[in-house]
């Protein structure tokens, strides 16, 4: 409480003096400060944003020239990119904002900033806000923009912030991919010209590119070392970054919703709130900049962030559509003996006069199929109590197939173009329903509340969206409206959302989108965690984890121990494999049980045994991210780090396997130089252990030197296999 005021007073000093410091605003955290010049009756401008300042550098500040608008709008004096352009309804299109006030407040644990801008002309004004947490590293930076004309204003452009980034040997990170290849990372100098990241799917928007990216100022980007600034888009629709390098001294970096064929018509008096873009600075390289947006999500951004996930089956993988009761006790017994907690029953439980018996019908038709299930829910819930353990399922709430009940009795829900016959999607006969009307979003809520009100010992949802917006047009929204759908959609989703959570805080809500399609922060905030992929080869999510970590924390990146041969890409990887680079996220198994050995199960009640034990480190932990799978050194590795540095987990994957091949020695990170650490091996399957077992080594001899990991398995040869990883627990000695 003692930081939170006084980063509340330093904020109000600085405002309320504004005479001594030039009208300059500082936003702080507790590490970093963001400065912006607000005179009154001027523009407001950006000045600084870094490492925390001292009161000594703002003799220096008061009189600095700041570098650009804080907010460019568009008609005047702006022939580059801008936040905002608009259209009054006397046509002119030009904006000049200047400062009317600032203020700011205390809310929760953060200081919020807002200043207040108007045009000098018309009676238009925009809001640009700033949310400081004081308890971790993280800027939100947003807009609010309405207006008093008499018409309707049309905006053009609504970026949510804008950065200015300074020139120089600046390399951003971002991350790419495609279903079964999403969170894939890429590392490029930024040059000349213009880098456009960007999203037009309507429903989800993290498979092909994602709303976050890094920026390392000092040249290449290094793991824990050098400056880095970190942005992440907390919106769940289309987005779209830019970074724009011209003439002048800097790279402006504008992000926010995607504006292409999203208009919007702002009525008298209507506010319009842009997503937050959330800001993040480090000086300890971009695994600096992950732990700061880990630790602000697990505190502020994730739905129960504060509580460690269960390890769960999903039956998917397992049966497919293929649900039926003797099935479904079967799998709840086998990974309540390996000591799982959690049954997830996946797709092709519903449908009466529409069965689910595979992907082009009864969406929509929310009701159990009596032919698969004769004892309902309420018999799979005592199934899971007679195994101990809890029970989830899944649902595809916001779709409706053309072959389903749902469709026959309201074709009006779906999105669909006037005039034209609708495209179809998955199964060649998927739809997706119009969220921006409200009484689908009373659907879409009792789809959850039905579930959950007549059975509450349901546990977990796995919440699913396989479509894309391929229709565009609303029979909810007016004719003047329509550029709006894309945007309403989002508005309709959270509202759902939120309804569902204020009902139901504490249950477990996966966001899973055709794999990774919904990892972003615009959703979060009402799911617990979501699906990283739909393509579980534990070699291919050693990079696709490793890029989806940047942004999100394990406790959120749901990873797991799946068959071989896979069934997406083919390969045979052994268990011990598959296992340990599950367990570096949200542990959970997508296999059929029963088609493993005993000692197979016996090697995964072990495992499942060991991340008992290391959790609390892997979900709330710091990570430093060591060997990039990336940087083809034929080997990968991380760790995570307790807070108190008195526990850590390291994980170390072979990627390549050559005869008389040469890896790295992996120097740790993160751990106390004056602490004692043993070293224990989890989920050994050596004959002997590694020479290193039980021994205890300094922190500072761990970081400084790392320890020598044998590059093969120690086992029988008929065992013997081109892959090897290691995970490595060490707890202090005391």
């Amino acid at each position: 409480m003692k930081i939170k005021r006084k980063a509340s007073l330093f904020v109000g000093m600085l405002c309320l003096a504004g005479t001594l410091f030039a009208q300059n605003v500082c936003v702080s955290t507790p590490k970093t400060s963001l400065v912006l010049s607000a005179p009154v009756g001027g523009k407001l401008q950006f000045v600084y944003y870094g490492e925390k300042l001292r009161q000594a550098d703002w003799g220096v500040l008061k009189n600095a020239t700041p570098i650009a608008a804080a907010y460019p709008e568009y008609g005047l004096n702006c022939p580059t990119e801008v936040a905002l352009a608009v259209k009054h309804p006397d046509g002119n299109m030009t904006l000049q904002l200047e400062v009317v006030k600032v203020l700011t407040k205390e809310e929760n644990n953060a200081v919020v900033t807002t200043a207040e801008m108007k045009d000098k002309v018309y009676p238009f004004f925009v809001n640009v806000c700033y949310r400081a947490w004081q308890d971790v590293d993280v800027i939100e930076a947003w807009t609010e923009i309405r207006h008093q004309e008499k018409k309707p204003v049309v905006l053009n452009q609504f970026a949510s912030a804008y950065l200015p980034v300074r020139r120089g040997d600046v390399w951003l990170s971002h991350l790419y991919g495609s279903w079964a290849n999403e969170g894939r990372l890429c590392q490029e100098a930024i040059e000349p010209g213009m880098k456009v990241i960007k999203n037009k799917d309507g429903v989800r928007n993290a498979h092909t590119a994602h709303a976050e990216v890094m920026f390392s100022l000092d040249g290449k980007p290094q793991e824990n070392a050098g400056r880095v600034i970190g942005a992440a888009l907390c919106y769940a629709g289309n987005y779209k970054l830019r970074i724009d390098t011209h003439d002048d001294e800097y790279h402006h970096f504008f992000a926010g919703i995607n504006e292409e064929n999203s208009t919007y018509a702002l009525q008298k008096d209507e506010i319009f709130r842009t997503p937050e873009l959330a800001l993040t600075y480090s000086d300890e390289g971009l695994s600096g900049s992950s732990r700061n947006f880990h630790r602000w999500a697990r505190l502020h951004k994730l739905a129960n962030g504060n509580v460690l996930r269960k390890i769960l089956l999903n039956s998917w993988e397992g049966v497919y559509f293929d649900i039926n009761e003797e099935g479904m006790d079967q799998m709840m017994a086998d990974i309540a003996s390996m000591g799982g907690e959690l049954f997830v029953m996946d797709d092709g439980w519903f449908g009466d006069k529409y069965p689910r018996l595979n992907d082009s019908s009864s969406l929509g038709d929310w009701v159990v199929d009596k032919n698969k299930l004769p004892g309902g829910i309420k018999g799979l819930l005592e199934d899971a109590q007679k195994h101990g353990i809890k029970f989830g399922i899944w649902i595809e709430p916001e779709m409706a197939n053309t072959v389903s009940e749902l469709y026959e009795k309201h074709p009006d829900w779906v999105l669909k173009a006037p005039n034209r016959e609708l495209v179809l999607g998955r199964g060649g006969t998927q739809l997706v329903l119009d969220m921006a009307n409200p009484e689908v979003q009373d659907f879409v809520f009792k789809v959850v509340d039905n579930l959950m009100t007549e059975y509450p010992q349901i546990d977990y949802i796995k919440w699913d969206a396989n479509m894309s917006v391929l229709n565009h047009g609303s029979t909810y929204l007016d004719k003047g409206s329509q550029s709006h759908m894309y945007i309403e959609y989002h508005r309709g989703l959270e509202k759902v959302c939120q309804r569902i959570r204020a009902k139901y805080p504490t249950l477990t809500i996966q966001a899973c989108a055709s794999g990774g399609g919904r990892a972003n922060y615009g959703l979060l905030p009402y799911f617990d965690e979501f699906w990283v992929s739909d393509n579980t080869d534990a070699l291919q999510r050693v990079y696709m984890q490793w890029g989806t970590s940047y942004f999100f924390p394990a406790m959120a990146m749901a990873s797991h121990i799946s068959a071989a041969p896979n069934h997406q890409t083919f390969r045979t990887i052994p268990l011990k494999y598959r296992i340990d680079v599950a367990m570096s996220g949200r542990l959970g198994m997508e296999i059929q049980p029963k088609n493993m050995t005993d000692e197979e199960k016996a090697l995964c009640k072990k495992a499942i045994e060991a991340y008992k034990l290391i959790r609390p480190v892997v979900q709330m932990g710091d990570i430093y991210r060591l060997v990039s799978p990336y940087d083809k050194h034929g080997a990968a590795s991380l760790m995570y780090v307790s807070s108190e540095k008195d526990k850590a987990v390291f994980y170390w994957w072979k990627t390549e396997h050559f005869v008389n091949q040469h890896l790295p020695r992996v120097k740790m990170a993160g751990l106390c130089p004056d602490k004692v650490y043993k070293i224990h091996e989890l989920n050994r399957i050596d004959n002997t252990p590694l020479d290193f077992e039980g021994k205890t080594f300094s922190g500072a001899y761990l970081m400084a030197n790392g320890l020598e990991i044998p590059y093969n398995h120690r086992v029988d040869y008929h065992k013997q296999n081109d892959y090897s990883s290691r995970v490595l627990y060490l707890e202090e000695v005391k």
